[in-house]
């Protein structure tokens, strides 16, 4: 199945409304070297439309660990429990910064679904944040 075409004035107004950040792990698309993907929240291949309401940006990396889940089973109840929704829902509902502002904490069952299943703290990111911490880039404050 071929990627649909989503217009430059609808990536646009995404990337403007997602404050050209991913919306997973907030990592900024200035901080990237690779540009941010618009990704489906309901994938296309599930029918989810190319419409600016199922449409939000994600880094490279939680978009493909994403893929074209919507859900994941908790590891503790084994209920179905949605993955976290950036155009729907609030982030800081469902997730805070660690103390050291590196790691992203579950506050809800929704929140840890998505931190498992898009590993929102893989080393790589973690080693990442590490370094923004001490440029005094991060942890947003948005």
């Amino acid at each position: 199945m071929s990627r649909p075409y989503i217009p430059k004035t609808l990536r646009q107004k995404v990337a403007d409304k997602a404050k050209h950040r991913c919306g997973y792990c907030l990592t900024p698309q200035s901080f990237t070297a690779m540009p941010m993907h618009v990704e489906h929240i309901i994938p296309f291949a599930a029918g989810g439309p190319s419409t600016e309401d199922n449409l939000w940006l994600a880094c490279p990396l939680c978009n493909g660990y994403k893929r074209d889940q919507t859900y994941a089973i908790d590891s503790v109840t084994g209920e179905q429990i949605s993955l976290f929704n950036p155009r729907q829902q609030m982030w800081s509902e469902h997730f805070r910064w660690s103390e050291d502002g590196t790691e992203i904490i579950g506050l809800t069952t929704c929140g840890q679904a998505t931190i498992t299943t898009l590993k929102l703290n893989n080393k790589y990111l973690i080693r990442a944040r590490q370094r923004w911490v001490m440029a005094g880039w991060h942890p947003p404050t948005d």
